[in-house]
């Protein structure tokens, strides 16, 4: 009796202490649980700390959460701004083409290394840098809301390199170089000990699909020709270039032609279309084709006068590389301007740029405004030159291995042949970052 009895109390004890473990781990797990859920708030909350601290205008914030919803779009992870988060910065890149479309992922880590610059002086013109500093500068603050496309991180959000970053770069960058103007001294923006000490220098090696043995950056060159020509057609300048007229922007008749349907006389007297566009100057058909692929013609004028012409919008056919010039079908429509224009989501907002020190890049996968030196060897010593990407075109949507140099503005192609003889084919690219 008493040992049925002493069963029959342990397999109640049992029973008992079962249920009190499985009530224990259940308040455990819930427990744990509810912390974890809790996690993100407290993220979300020191990110927000983080992004109110920012020195940067409603807009602008407004406009990179624009930019990351974009980059959500095509399969790029929603990075913090911080870098305190190093979990969220991604490793792979997706690189987009000027329509935005996907085209291939690459290892950020590949093509981009942490360094120290080369011990040689840095070369530039100050106020020609400084000019461009301001006038991008400028741009990222006049523009936020109706160009997105400038707060892309691009690959260089691999590295933890945000917008933020980015413009502190350029704001600093500016503050020095007034300084040193100021006080008639040579900028600290040339030493490179300065450059080591107060930013991150992060190596750009080239990746080339069609070139995987291509190490350097490619560095070609473009130039602002001048060209004579006629504000009516002639039998010597007989190539016209054309502006959109306001209510083309609504109506895009524009983009059903080619260059050679406009070239074969369709906005002239008797074409389909005259009317349709407003003729700017007549130019000879090679002073058309370097004007499209410059981007900028100043013509001299029968009459005495001269303009700068820019391009304004395309036809939306892309460039294709490797075909010469006559057979591109893509067609740019001008309109004149007051200097040398680079980047611009509109031709009102494009930004003035000077030879020397600007470069025309990939901005929607490396990134407008972003400060760019050059090193190359010259008879046995290294050659290091600052600019800055100001501007862009359809040869470098996508394209992560070359930069183009502004030379200058030149009367012809043999003295641009001549001046650009002394500038390097292929370079060590470097990217500056403000500490």
């Amino acid at each position: 009796m008493s040992i049925q009895f002493n069963q029959k109390l342990r397999y109640t004890l049992g029973i008992v202490t079962l249920l009190f473990i499985s009530l224990a781990g259940s308040y455990v797990y819930k427990h744990s649980n509810n912390q974890q859920l809790a996690q993100p708030q407290t993220t979300l909350k020191e990110n927000s700390t983080f992004g109110a601290k920012t020195a940067l205008a409603t807009s602008v914030q407004n406009s990179v959460l624009v930019a990351e919803t974009s980059n959500q779009a095509i399969g790029k992870p929603n990075s913090a701004i911080s870098k305190k988060f190093t979990a969220s910065v991604p490793i792979t890149y997706p690189v987009i083409d000027e329509w935005k479309k996907y085209k291939f992922s690459i290892n950020g880590s590949k093509i981009l290394t942490p360094v120290k610059l080369p011990k040689s002086q840095v070369n530039f013109n100050q106020t020609d840098l400084l000019t461009v500093l301001i006038n991008t500068r400028k741009y990222f603050q006049d523009h936020a809301s109706e160009d997105p496309d400038i707060f892309r991180k691009g690959i260089l959000g691999t590295q933890g390199v945000n917008i933020p970053d980015m413009l502190k770069t350029l704001d600093f960058m500016i503050t020095t170089l007034n300084e040193d103007i100021a006080n008639q001294r040579t900028t600290r923006l040339q030493d490179p000990n300065f450059i080591n000490a107060n930013f991150r220098v992060i190596k750009w090696s080239a990746y080339n699909p069609n070139n995987q043995k291509q190490e350097r950056l490619r560095i070609t060159k473009y130039a602002v020709f001048t060209h004579p020509g006629s504000r009516t057609k002639t039998s010597t300048y007989n190539t016209p270039i054309y502006s959109l007229k306001a209510n083309s922007k609504t109506d895009t008749f524009y983009t059903k032609y080619t260059k050679q349907d406009v070239l074969s006389g369709i906005y002239e007297p008797g074409g389909k279309e005259f009317g349709k566009v407003e003729p700017l100057a007549y130019l000879t058909r090679n002073g058309l084709e370097e004007a499209l692929m410059q981007g900028t013609v100043l013509i001299n004028f029968t009459d005495g006068s001269k303009a700068f012409f820019n391009v304004d919008k395309n036809n939306g056919i892309s460039y294709v590389r490797g075909l010469k010039a006559t057979a591109q079908k893509r067609y740019w429509y001008f309109r004149q301007v007051d200097a040398i224009k680079g980047y611009g989501h509109t031709i009102d907002a494009k930004i003035s740029v000077k030879p020397g020190v600007t470069f025309a890049g990939d901005v929607l996968n490396i990134g407008l405004g972003k400060v760019i030196v050059i090193e190359h060897t010259k008879s046995g010593r290294k050659h290091l030159q600052m600019g800055v990407i100001a501007d862009t075109g359809g040869a470098f949507l996508p394209n992560l291995y070359q930069l183009d140099f502004l030379a200058g503005i030149f009367q012809s192609q043999k003295d641009f042949q001549q001046h650009i003889q002394r500038l390097p084919e292929y370079a060590n690219a470097y990217v500056l970052v403000k500490k």
